[in-house]
């Protein structure tokens, strides 16, 4: 039995409750629409989404889901 693995996986869980250890600094994800999969990344307190309504409004409900999924682990959003 690999010990040094065992204390690995526990640090890993405890990390992994402790949400406000995380920090997104930049990511993109492809988020499954109702009618189309969206591209949407985040670089360093920014937003951006393909779809339509983002690109005249700069917000939308897929960064809204994201931002809502990873409340306190990304920066406050930039103006």
């Amino acid at each position: 039995m690999d010990y040094g693995m065992i204390g690995k996986r526990e640090k890993a869980r405890r990390y992994a409750q402790e949400r406000e250890r995380v920090h997104f600094q930049s990511f993109t994800v492809i988020m499954d629409g109702e009618n189309n999969p969206h591209n949407v990344s985040y670089d360093h307190g920014k937003w951006s989404c393909d779809c339509s309504f983002f690109s005249t409004r700069g917000v939308c409900s897929h960064t809204m889901a994201l931002e809502i999924l990873l409340e306190n682990m990304i920066a406050e959003p930039v103006s």
